[in-house]
């Protein structure tokens, strides 16, 4: 297996946006969710869950409300009183619309995506219809007292539902007029005036209005009538938010102590036909607010303000009790914040609005499981954002003499220059123009060139020199392969020697111009096709174990003092493959490293695997292999992240 000097370094600072609101799409099977930086995420159900694209926030945007319409395409709307559409191919804002109503608290289009309702501070409903690839502003419905904080369709699109702060509203979605309006208990409490805030509505197909608000009561009410049917009493705290299954015989609501509760449509005896709503399953995931739930045909799935996202399946939904029945939370990214420079020992860690540069720290001993540092690590630069929009990508030279990050808008390039115990710092002025927004960035192991990744599969070759930049060729897939809407470069990698370029793009097309790229498959470049223990995986397959991981493979490279090792890494497990062994059978324990250590020489050998896989080093956000040999682990412990947080709700507990 080899052994390494590893530098497990825990000073990259990350912490999670929280998420501020979520909307499942059923037809296509994802989920798009927003984060309280504005920052747009999409993840894709049908591939495991996978962060398939996103879109990086801006300080000038507030994203309160999200919703998909028309099939893929992707609204949001906040406080700024902006709606905005966006690209998803481009991974940019699309277009942004002032609705004229002050901040917008919700965003909700009716089921046959002709029409988005935004509830506004004003107290106005605005509604716009949807074209081809605009909105338009129709009409607005009869002005309210106060804000209007949510808004919901009938699943028929005949009525609009509101809610507001002691009220919900009822319009005829036809002539846009009020027909009832709803009140919510507000009897004083303790001497006090109370107001009762309602944080979400939905309606049901039987008429009937579900309403969660800040007295942590879930509530029924008879559309026609404008009447009560139903109270119940679920938490001692706000219900934040609410979510309806398509079958509308489940419903969720998100509180903010950090449990999510289901309620379920069930017969109150067996063989009765009437059935009613009965309180099921908390659930216990998050340590704060949860302030957005989505309800998929399988799963329930929750966000909460310490930025992670749980996939709860419904093991009554599951056929096969497998991968799909595991609770799913997602904490990281599904792509790199870290890069480095394996030259001259130094990581580049990215935050939205800056990114550092660290010096690692060294030792002179070599022999010893914890080895002492002779000398720490040290921050050589702290590189802050130009204008407001969030940083998409960065990346740091091999040297360590060159830095570059993008936005949504703008590339940026930076010469450093070391002169003994100091650093300068030059931008690069005048770089090229290119056509289209950099997605990702990496530069040539010679630090000579710059790739920089966009659309369509596309990447920019810029030759970098002494203070400048000229552009070079741009590799292009070729056309008769390319799905510009699946083919956005995803991932790039480069070759040691620098004579290959891989890109990958989320459609799983791969284009190799000039290097292989580092994953479990692989591919022989020279005979253009899959070498001969590439072929034994793809006709044998992989471990059960292995396939049902928690989160994908992050980081993936050989190990050049011994070819036959590939080293990966998830947020969970490091691993070394080693091909040279035999691939494991599913009754083979996967992790059997303990196990095996105890056993003798002979024993050992025989039950060997190509599989060597730790826990120890958790979560893993970053792996790398320095020019000296030297391994780097990137770790983010869960306690840094919660101690990085505002308190949660404090909940009396029993005998205290």
């Amino acid at each position: 297996m080899g052994e390494f000097k590893v530098h497990c370094v825990r000073f990259f600072d990350y912490v999670p946006s929280g998420v501020r609101c979520m909307a499942f799409a059923e037809d296509t099977n994802k989920l798009a969710l927003a984060r309280n930086d504005g920052s747009v995420e999409v993840f894709s159900f049908s591939s495991f869950y996978y962060q398939e694209k996103v879109i990086p926030g801006d300080e000038s945007r507030s994203i309160e409300s999200i919703c998909w319409a028309a099939g893929n395409r992707l609204f949001t709307a906040g406080l700024n009183g902006e709606i905005i559409e966006y690209d998803l191919e481009k991974l940019c804002v699309k277009y942004t619309l002032d609705a004229y109503g002050g901040p917008i608290w919700n965003i909700a289009a009716n089921a046959c995506s002709t029409h988005l309702a935004v509830s506004c501070e004003d107290g106005s409903v605005k509604l716009f219809s949807i074209t081809t690839d605009h909105i338009k502003f129709e009409r607005n419905l009869d002005r309210q007292k106060g804000r209007l904080l949510c808004v919901a369709w009938h699943p028929l699109g005949t009525h609009i539902v509101t809610g507001s702060v002691n009220k919900i509203q009822v319009f005829k979605a036809s002539s846009g007029h009020l027909e009832h309006v709803l009140k919510l208990d507000s009897r004083p409490l303790a001497g006090q005036r109370r107001e009762c805030v309602v944080w979400s509505v939905a309606v049901l197909s039987n008429g009937d209005i579900i309403s969660v608000d800040s007295s942590g009561k879930l509530q029924f009410w008879d559309l026609e009538k404008g009447t009560l049917i139903h109270t119940h009493s679920v938490a001692n705290c706000d219900i934040l938010s609410l979510a309806v299954s398509k079958a509308e015989d489940s419903l969720v609501v998100g509180t903010a102590e950090g449990v999510v509760f289901q309620f379920q449509h069930i017969a109150s005896k067996a063989g009765e036909c009437e059935r009613q709503w009965v309180r099921t399953k908390p659930f216990r995931y998050h340590t704060h607010d949860v302030r957005a739930v989505a309800h998929s045909s399988t799963a329930i799935i929750s966000g909460g303000v310490e930025g992670h996202l749980v996939i709860r399946s419904l093991m009554e939904k599951i056929e096969v009790k497998s991968y799909e029945a595991a609770l799913r939370k997602i904490t990281f990214p599904h792509y790199h914040l870290v890069s480095s420079a394996q030259k001259a020992g130094q990581l580049l860690f990215q935050f939205p609005e800056h990114l550092e540069l660290w010096q690692l720290g060294n030792t002179d001993i070599s022999d010893g499981d914890v080895l002492p540092v002779k000398k720490k690590q040290e921050l050589i630069l702290k590189l802050k954002r130009k204008g407001s929009e969030s940083i998409r990508c960065s990346s740091v030279s091999h040297c360590g003499s060159w830095i570059c990050y993008a936005t949504s808008s703008q590339l940026y390039l930076y010469r450093l220059q070391y002169e003994k115990e100091s650093v300068s710092l030059s931008r690069v002025h005048k770089l090229p123009q290119l056509p289209s927004a950099a997605l990702k960035l990496l530069f040539s192991p010679n630090s000579k060139r710059l790739y920089v990744g966009s659309e369509g599969g596309c990447v920019h070759v810029m030759e970098i020199s002494d203070g400048t930049c000229k552009l070079g060729p741009t590799l292009q897939p070729p056309s008769e392969s390319t799905n510009r809407s699946l083919s956005s470069v995803h991932l790039m990698a480069a070759s040691m020697n620098g004579s290959y370029l891989a890109v990958a793009a989320p459609s799983s097309q791969i284009d190799v111009y000039n290097t292989q790229l580092m994953k479990l498959m692989e591919f022989n470049i020279a005979q253009r096709q899959y070498t001969e223990w590439g072929r034994r995986v793809l006709k044998n397959g992989l471990h059960r174990d292995w396939l049902e991981r928690d989160t994908p493979i992050l980081d993936i490279c050989f190990n050049p003092s011994r070819p036959e090792d590939i080293l990966m890494h998830d947020n969970y497990m490091f691993c070394v493959l080693d091909k040279s062994l035999p691939l494991p059978d599913d009754k083979t324990p996967l992790l059997n490293q303990i196990t095996i250590k105890h056993l003798s020489e002979s024993e050992q050998k025989s039950r060997a695997h190509a599989f060597k896989i730790t826990k120890r080093f958790q979560p893993l956000m970053f792996m790398d292999l320095l020019s000296n040999g030297d391994l780097v682990l990137v770790e983010r412990p869960f306690s840094d992240i919660v101690a990085n947080l505002p308190p949660p709700m404090k909940q009396k507990k029993f005998g205290t």
